[in-house]
């Protein structure tokens, strides 16, 4: 039951971000209309729409707010995991395409590796459909606070 309730703890940590209930404003612009379609402990699949206000000038997903979405998702997974949220130590994006202003997207987060303090997670942006993948994200997450167990230990953001 402990995991179902942590679980569910990082989903509304995330539901509130893309509200802009703890977040800055770019967070809440960034994640609006996110919708988590599957979690489970360690993996949370979402289908988002790109909205108008992350664009770029050529009418295509700002990439700085695609980084923002595939951190916050990335943080969720690891979340789930380890019931709090984790510093990013590295953090790098391959992109392979572009999605544009209202295109449907889907990006899934996934839990791969965990060693002491630090944890890795993987998350992958693909189009909705053909399943085309738009960017591949990397990151390590740590603790920042020696020997405290993961419910000691508070967020940064």
């Amino acid at each position: 039951m402990e995991e179902d309730a942590i679980l569910q703890k990082s989903l509304k940590w995330l539901r509130d971000l893309s509200k802009g209930n703890i977040s800055h404003e770019l967070e809440a612009l960034t994640l609006e209309g996110l919708q988590i379609v599957h979690a489970q402990k360690g993996s949370i699949r979402c289908d988002f729409v790109v909205p108008t206000r992350a664009s770029d000038p050529d009418g295509n997903w700002h990439v700085g707010a695609m980084a923002t979405l595939i951190d916050d998702v990335a943080a969720t997974a690891i979340y789930s995991v380890v019931d709090h949220v984790k510093l990013s130590l590295d953090f790098s994006i391959s992109f392979y395409s572009t999605a544009k202003i209202q295109e449907e997207v889907e990006i899934e987060a996934k839990v791969t590796g965990e060693k002491g303090r630090l944890t890795q997670v993987v998350v992958e942006v693909t189009r909705k459909g053909n399943r085309e993948l738009i960017a591949l994200g990397k990151q390590w997450m740590a603790s920042d606070k020696k020997g405290m167990k993961p419910s000691q230990v508070s967020s940064k953001l």
